[in-house]
């Protein structure tokens, strides 16, 4: 595994190829949250800006590719992108021509681009608004798409761990013609720091898994047992270990298919000499909030003197102790998945704790994407952390230890 991470991280970027007056593809990461019509975060837009600015400043023809939503029922205007097309206008300071047919490729695509000159920018439309040949990787799609460009960058590494059309499909058609096929600054930074803390970390390397549900987690928990010095557990998912324990959990989460699976991990931590910390006392409510954000009212218990009336929701303060105090003795710190139910105020209190020792700590931190980066970002941590990742699913796999399409498909240098 380590030969292959370290090959697959030595990848062709933008800062390798020269793009004057050649047609460049893009493929980003616009997956943004839109509210009618307006974009509610635009974290994903800003990313994407370096790349960008980089090849129109360079004289390329710059034609960006992204997917928006599920699009569960066909293409629709509520999961078009030209909300995107209008803010990045604003934010490039110069006109992007939005091509809006849902073929995405096609007449008025080709015609857009033949139009462009150096420094112009065209967006396409959604492309998962081709439905199953986008997702199935389909190979017309793929060359329809490389037809358009003489370059291919991928810059979208939230779609990374997806071999679609868009991120897989079309480097092989561009390869076919003699063009290059890289990766975007987001990538690039997505690579050195996920990867390298992962493959080369400097120790002491602590590792903290939240979220919900331990099924998510199963290949990571096993994968950064082997490369971490410490790894701490909380969130939902360690309520199944704590019940692996023998410890009453109540009415909190729980899979109970996964309960030797636990006690395997356990083993697997006192073997590798690693230590692996779980809560010592946890918040509880008796109903879950609804909405998620109402007023609850919580009682802190021990592990061992748990109610089996109570639902676990967070991790309590002597625990959120223990794990900022693992956090302090630590050189790297990677942290996927949050404390508790963060959503809620009240229930919030471990995964701020949590945040704010790794907004203190001298050590190169990285957040991997998803709920986390929302969590660090909304308590206002985001400029305080090394790196935050722009791909939940993405970055996980990375964990993992698994090889990513989207990385795989760039050219080695």
């Amino acid at each position: 595994m380590k030969e292959d991470m370290a090959m697959s991280l030595n990848k062709k970027s933008v800062d390798d190829i020269n793009v004057k007056g050649k047609r460049v593809l893009v493929r980003c990461d616009f997956n943004v949250p839109l509210k009618e019509g307006v974009i509610t975060d635009e974290t994903r837009i800003v990313a994407a800006l370096p790349t960008i600015q980089k090849l129109m400043n360079d004289g390329g023809k710059v034609i960006l590719c992204s997917h928006l939503g599920k699009v569960k029922n066909g293409p629709n205007e509520g999961e078009s992108l030209a909300p995107v097309a209008k803010r990045l206008s604003e934010k490039l300071g110069k006109e992007v021509v939005f091509v809006s047919d849902y073929h995405v490729t096609g007449e008025e695509a080709t015609a857009a681009v033949a139009a462009m000159n150096e420094g112009d920018v065209v967006l396409l439309q959604n492309t998962r608004f081709r439905g199953a040949e986008e997702t199935k990787n389909g190979e017309e799609f793929s060359k329809e798409l490389a037809d358009l460009a003489d370059v291919y960058v991928c810059d979208a590494f939230g779609s990374s761990h997806r071999a679609h059309a868009s991120v897989a499909g079309v480097t092989k058609f561009i390869s076919e013609k003699g063009g290059a096929n890289v990766v975007g600054y987001l990538m690039q930074k997505e690579i050195d720091f996920l990867g390298n803390a992962v493959e080369d970390p400097v120790r002491p390397f602590v590792a903290i898994l939240g979220g919900a549900k331990v099924a998510d987690k199963l290949n990571v928990i096993s994968n950064l047992l082997e490369k971490c010095d410490t790894l701490i557990i909380g969130g939902g998912m360690a309520y199944t270990f704590l019940k692996a324990q023998g410890y009453e959990i109540g009415k909190s989460l729980v899979d109970n298919e996964k309960l030797d699976y636990c006690k395997e991990m356990m083993e697997k931590a006192q073997k590798l000499g690693k230590k692996l910390l779980l809560p010592v006392d946890s918040v509880t409510i008796a109903d879950f909030p609804s909405p998620i954000d109402a007023p609850v009212e919580v009682e802190v218990y021990d592990v061992e003197n748990m109610p089996a009336d109570r639902e676990g929701c967070d991790i309590g303060p002597k625990t959120a102790e223990m794990y900022a105090e693992a956090v302090k003795t630590a050189k790297t710190v990677v942290w996927n998945g949050p404390m508790g139910v963060f959503e809620n105020p009240t229930l919030a209190a471990g995964t701020i704790a949590v945040a704010k020792a790794l907004a203190e700590t001298e050590a190169t931190t990285i957040i991997g994407g998803g709920d986390s980066a929302a969590a660090v970002n909304q308590l206002g941590f985001g400029d305080k952390m090394s790196h935050i990742s722009t791909g939940g699913g993405a970055s996980l796999e990375f964990l993992e230890g698994k090889e990513l399409p989207g990385v795989m498909a760039a050219d080695n240098k």
